[in-house]
């Protein structure tokens, strides 16, 4: 058994989004070996009172310590503004904090946030070290941004991507952290290509995974479409609501009565989304619902029967949740629900001209309606995709794979021998 050393700057038991799959994370690593976890101070109520709230045998190998920045460096920092700022000199920081402990450990690993462009610098405490999941966002399609979300939202996602292009060449703690991890966790496969990273030391493997709800088909009823994120250009729910107005329109009164889409989510495109509900006529067949607590989701997950998510990021933290209920996704073929998809549990869409890919969309919705029993086919592949890939439990495998082939100490290369690398289809 060994002993890991894993910062996890956002980590919360008690919360979903990243700081659950913190808290997932190093809890799967704590199933097989020693994890010293560093996580900010503001985390540590939420942890110390789940962890008494929820007594499991594993927590005996979990110690942690909580690190932030003197006041002095974080004045400034207010919320969620300036967060990466201040999540890249934490983790600058890091190495002195750790050194003053004096700890033993193993290996260390970069846990969050899953970003190809801020740099790690665990390197520096001269073990070997872990970098990822890291991961990478592509520019949104011009075609599904400009036209719908105007100058304003094409401007900010080409400035971040100018920003991020900035980091990959010119920053030098970026260049190192690429040539001196021993291994580089990719959650999609365009990061390999951004980063030109060797694939001697990289696995592709989805970052996302979702705790088992122990699924029982056949609870829902109707043709119930759902859709679940945030309200912002990223998520596509422009296009989810023109598809599924689309198929609306072309289905006689008993399928009108049974269909329904129900959008979960909050953010600054909520006004705009609703617009476009009552600008299509469709209004009296959506529904939308803030963020809600998780025992309210798992009925509304349990009474849909597809997951429309034409999503444009990278990851999609909720996909592997919908498989999780047995719910085809509908999605693009691209670096992020794309390569969470098969032909066995839901249906890519390529990115085409927008009215295009929206009938595509909704040709599809149309053709699932009709044909229940490919319905049931893709929604028992979704299942079981779910527990091969996405289960928690299987990313505790993969941790225990990946520390127990690494080196016990750092090569002078970089590079991990003899080591099975994947990627999961």
């Amino acid at each position: 058994m060994k002993t890991i050393l894993a910062t996890t700057y956002a980590l919360n038991p008690t919360k979903g989004s990243e700081d659950g799959m913190g808290w997932n994370y190093v809890s799967q690593i704590a199933r097989h070996n020693k994890v010293i976890a560093v996580t900010r101070k503001n985390n540590r109520e939420g942890i110390e009172k789940y962890m008494e709230e929820n007594p499991l045998e594993y927590y005996e190998n979990i110690s942690f310590l909580y690190f932030d920045l003197p006041a002095y460096l974080r004045f400034w920092k207010k919320g969620s503004r300036g967060a990466m700022l201040y999540f890249y000199l934490w983790q600058m920081c890091m190495p002195i904090f750790i050194k003053m402990q004096s700890i033993e450990f193993d290996i260390t690993h970069n846990l969050n946030f899953h970003n190809d462009w801020t740099p790690s610098f665990l390197w520096i405490l001269g073990k070997p070290m872990i970098w990822g999941p890291v991961g990478h966002h592509p520019k949104i399609p011009r075609q599904f941004l400009l036209p719908v979300y105007g100058w304003k939202a094409y401007l900010k996602d080409r400035a971040t991507w100018i920003l991020k292009k900035m980091f990959w060449n010119i920053d030098p703690f970026v260049k190192l952290t690429k040539s001196k991890a021993s291994f580089i966790w990719c959650m999609n496969s365009s990061v390999k290509n951004v980063l030109e990273i060797k694939k001697e030391k990289m696995w592709v493997i989805p970052s996302v995974a979702s705790e088992d709800i122990n699924y029982t088909p056949g609870a829902g009823k109707g043709f119930n479409v759902l859709s679940v994120g945030r309200f912002v250009p990223l998520k596509g729910f422009d296009v989810t609501i023109r598809s599924f107005a689309k198929f609306y329109d072309q289905l006689d009164d008993a399928g009108k009565k049974e269909s329904r889409l129900t959008l979960v989510g909050k953010g600054p495109e909520k006004d705009r989304l609703v617009g476009i509900c009552n600008e299509l006529g469709i209004s009296h067949a959506v529904t939308f619902i803030d963020w809600i607590e998780r025992s309210k989701l798992d009925e509304i997950y349990r009474d849909a029967s597809i997951f429309l998510f034409p999503s444009h990021e990278g990851a999609g933290m909720v996909v592997p949740e919908a498989m999780s209920y047995g719910l085809p996704v509908l999605c693009f073929d691209n670096v992020g629900p794309g390569e969470f998809v098969n032909e066995h549990s839901g249906v890519k869409t390529p990115y085409l001209a927008y009215n295009k890919s929206v009938e595509m969309f909704a040709d599809c919705l149309k053709r699932l309606h009709s044909d229940r029993f490919w319905l049931y086919r893709l929604s028992v592949g979704a299942r079981d995709r779910y527990v091969r890939v996405f289960e928690w439990n299987t990313r505790g495998e993969l941790l225990k794979q990946i520390y127990q082939e690494i080196p016990d100490q750092q090569m002078e290369c970089q590079l991990v021998p003899n080591m099975k690398f994947q990627h999961i289809a």
